[in-house]
């Protein structure tokens, strides 16, 4: 059977829904490469809230989402962008995310690293910024995980230059008690952090984050850039001091900057490993293995699906990501925290179902088909 799609223009186009999903079975951790998925929340549907409510979250579905990264060897990187940190989710709800999460890894044998950042306050002066920081950090060590230092909005608009960004990361890695993650996310997902690390100008401030890293190498276990160039990441990850690793974030060019080349590699830090899982861990796999062509033969496909989640406004990336996690059957609704469902459009979503689909992605490639003509019905698509 085949089903109409609207395109972007209008118009209709008929697709015919794939009838296996790929074949991929759990597995154990990897040992080419370090890779975390940064998982969604699942929003409870039946929660009386209203998009500036905190947070209503549904913890046995976002718990067993989770479970499912782990069964396939995955880290989750919680609490971060994609967990929509800022974007429905505000500090409390974090902090209780962690927790729970931390303590589900433990019962499961699960990788986890979570985000600290300083979205329980909107402003403020250095002090307050950095006390802030301190708080979620304890948070986060408290919980058993490792920390993964975010960057904070506050911090960009308080900052007058390069020395305060210093300073601050040079406190919290001197107090963090095991080495931590130093995330650089872009403006594309966040312009609230333009000119982060004191420059607008990226090779500027680039300068000062290898100068936070090359101050306390030993307090840094690696660093997740998201700033969607490939030719940037690859040139700092060649100046990191040895035993400092490079977590890409780059959803547009994730499979040659895993790959690597005869000078280095990154590892992974991947919101677009939420949909993907099972496919990118099976591809890591078969990397372990020592087959390169095989890993992007597998990988390489993918990416016309993440480059159509993470199209401009890049922020709105979540939506597509709980959308597909409704299509395969890891919860029973499409509804997220702040209403951010509401955040892409119904040709979108239509071309997200095409390309996942075509991927093989959905486990149950009936369901996924029913729930997408479920949802064309409701937008008065008839079939």
């Amino acid at each position: 059977m085949t089903i109409r799609l609207p395109n972007a223009d209008g118009g209709l186009r008929t697709y015919e829904p794939r009838t296996e999903p790929l074949a991929v079975t759990p597995g154990i951790p990897f040992t080419s490469r370090t890779v975390f998925s940064a998982a969604h929340v699942v929003a409870d549907p039946f929660a009386d809230t209203t998009p500036d409510s905190p947070a209503a979250v549904d913890w046995d579905a976002t718990l067993a989402f989770r479970r499912h990264l782990w069964s396939h060897g995955l880290g989750v990187a919680e609490a971060m962008d994609t967990a929509q940190r800022g974007m429905g989710l505000d500090w409390a709800g974090a902090a209780e995310l962690i927790r729970r999460s931390a303590a589900e890894a433990k019962s499961v044998g699960g990788r986890i690293a979570c985000g600290v950042g300083t979205d329980q306050i909107t402003g403020g002066t250095l002090a307050a910024i950095r006390a802030a920081y301190e708080e979620q950090l304890a948070v986060v060590e408290e919980a058993g995980a490792q920390a993964i230092l975010m960057a904070s909005r506050a911090l960009a608009s308080a900052a007058r230059g390069r020395e305060d960004y210093l300073a601050i990361y040079g406190h919290l890695l001197r107090q963090a008690s095991e080495p931590v993650v130093l995330h650089w996310l872009g403006p594309m997902f966040d312009p609230a952090l333009e000119g982060y690390w004191g420059s607008s100008d990226l090779d500027a401030a680039t300068e000062t984050f290898l100068e936070v890293i090359a101050a306390h190498p030993d307090k840094i276990d690696g660093i997740k850039v998201s700033l969607l160039d490939a030719g940037r990441e690859v040139e700092l990850r060649r100046r990191l001091p040895r035993g400092v690793r490079c977590y890409t974030g780059d959803d547009f060019h994730y499979p040659e900057l895993i790959a690597g080349d005869d000078q280095g590699f990154s590892h992974a830090l991947l919101g677009i490993f939420d949909p993907l899982g099972p496919l990118a861990a099976e591809a890591v796999r078969v990397l372990d293995a020592g087959d390169t062509a095989g890993f992007r033969a597998l990988l390489d496909p993918t990416v016309a699906l993440s480059r159509h989640l993470f199209q401009a406004p890049t922020r709105f990336y979540k939506t597509g990501v709980v959308f597909l996690a409704w299509l395969a059957g890891h919860q029973s609704h499409f509804t997220m925290v702040g209403g951010l469902q509401s955040a892409r459009s119904l040709p979108h979503f239509a071309r997200a179902y095409e390309l996942a689909d075509d991927l093989g992605l959905f486990p149950d490639a009936k369901q996924a088909e029913e729930r997408m003509r479920n949802l064309l019905s409701l937008y008065g698509v008839n079939q």
